[in-house]
């Protein structure tokens, strides 16, 4: 556990973002071996209905992950304020909480997969395959939401280092039942997604036992978990707005892949391949994001105005500096990236376009979700949310559908930095009001 309330800034930010970043590059690295293995030994066929499956599953989710992240904060606030009781409740209830409602989603995913994806207009070659995939993913959402959520009050609690070793085992796992399932027990489609819920499974337990051994405020049983109204609610508000605007994202991603659809399924796969890469080249900024989000939250509860605004200057430098850094990889090997995932010439075309179009943005991408990590820190969730809503809904697809039809999918790519340049505008215009800073948990 790390105390960010005292000590140079940018060391304590960019050591807690550190292993954040090695883990989620884990993390997404089992995503794209998935992908990788998927396209190349199943074909393109594959590799499609395994990218359409992500955004309804983000779909699913995005609400609760962002209702976790409003109990991520409250514990990063309490733990930063020394109220070690109250981060306890605010564990258990969040862990009742997560348990619960995973468990609805998971029904709610395998009862209405099917229409979900002709919904989207999905190609009906793709879908037998695509619903398989998501029925058996969503089969194991609660480990899924577990391990997740065990990750996140880590890192609310300053320590970043141990959810490191578990996505490394979840990671390593992955690829080898990936390896087991799909090219030895030629289980298809489906054993690449067995091999995810179980790696997650199998993490899952691990953390559990390492922490109930070793950790002093961690401590998992499932008999003595107790709900605290008042935490919820606390954590409820903040984290709904988070929630919403997670919606929203998920949303606006099912709206971008009902247009990439109706381009059959080169695109579907060059979509699904180049948004690996991007999800990877992207993780930098994100976990700047997510470090700077603990380190305001535990410096607004200490009442450490000033400390706040080094962490916002010290991030925005080393996350754009990271981001500046992928557009040059991306720019220079992006073909080279594609042909890890498919052989088909027409694919690596398209997806090298969607690469280069969007990497060019990645600093203002950067620069947005480094002041939105401020603004979450500080419990102010409701703008952020606003303001994605406005770039995604407002400017992203209705561009996306105009564009697409004008110039073909190049359009559909274009219309993704246009949402960030409109995000990260307003998002700076908020920061300079400072109206943020009042808006931290009170610890009454």
């Amino acid at each position: 556990m790390k105390d960010f309330t005292t000590g140079n800034v940018a060391r304590h930010i960019f050591n807690f973002t550190l292993p954040m970043l090695l883990g989620n590059v884990f993390q997404q690295l089992y995503n794209i071996v998935d992908s990788i293995i998927v396209g190349k030994v199943l074909g393109k066929e594959a590799l499609a209905s395994v990218g359409a499956s992500f955004p309804i599953i983000f779909t699913l989710i995005a609400l609760l992950i962002g209702i976790g992240s409003g109990f991520t904060i409250v514990i990063s606030q309490f733990y930063g304020a020394k109220d070690i009781d109250r981060v306890k409740r605010s564990i258990d209830t969040m862990y009742i909480f997560l348990f619960v409602a995973g468990f609805l989603i998971s029904i709610l995913g395998i009862v209405f997969s099917e229409n979900l994806f002709r919904l989207l207009q999905l190609p009906e070659e793709l879908i037998p395959q695509a619903t398989t995939y998501l029925n058996i993913y969503m089969a194991g959402m609660i480990l899924f939401f577990g391990f997740n959520g065990t990750s996140s009050v880590l890192r609310g609690l300053g320590d970043s280092r141990t959810p490191l070793y578990f996505l490394i085992l979840a990671s390593i796992l992955n690829i080898v039942f990936d390896l087991l399932f799909v090219m030895v027990f030629k289980w298809g489609i489906a054993g690449a997604a067995w091999a995810t819920v179980l790696a997650q499974g199998i993490a899952f337990i691990a953390a559990l036992l390492y922490l109930n051994s070793n950790h002093k405020i961690m401590k998992f049983a499932l008999s003595k978990l107790k709900f605290d109204k008042v935490l919820f609610y606390k954590s409820l508000r903040i984290g709904l707005p988070s929630g919403m605007q997670h919606t929203f994202v998920a949303m606006g991603m099912m709206a971008l892949l009902g247009i990439v659809n109706g381009f059959g399924t080169d695109v579907i796969a060059a979509y699904t391949a180049a948004g690996r890469i991007d999800s990877l080249a992207m993780m930098p900024a994100m976990n700047f994001s997510q470090a700077v989000s603990a380190f305001v939250g535990q410096n607004l509860g200490a009442n450490k105005i000033d400390r706040v605004k080094k962490g916002f200057k010290a991030t925005f430098i080393m996350s754009n500096i990271f981001c500046l850094a992928m557009t040059a990889l991306i720019v220079i090997f992006g073909s080279d990236l594609m042909r890890l995932f498919t052989s088909d010439p027409k694919v690596i075309e398209i997806g090298q376009n969607y690469l280069i179009i969007v990497s060019s943005f990645y600093l203002i991408f950067s620069s947005m979700f480094t002041i939105h990590g401020v603004l979450r820190g500080a419990g102010d969730t409701l703008i952020p949310m606003f303001i994605t809503l406005f770039s995604l809904w407002i400017i992203r697809i209705p561009a996306a559908y105009f564009l697409s039809g004008k110039i073909g999918a190049d359009g559909i790519w274009w219309s993704i930095p246009m949402g960030w340049v409109i995000g990260m505008s307003f998002s700076y215009v908020y920061y300079r009001t400072g109206k943020w800073k009042t808006k931290a948990v009170t610890m009454q």
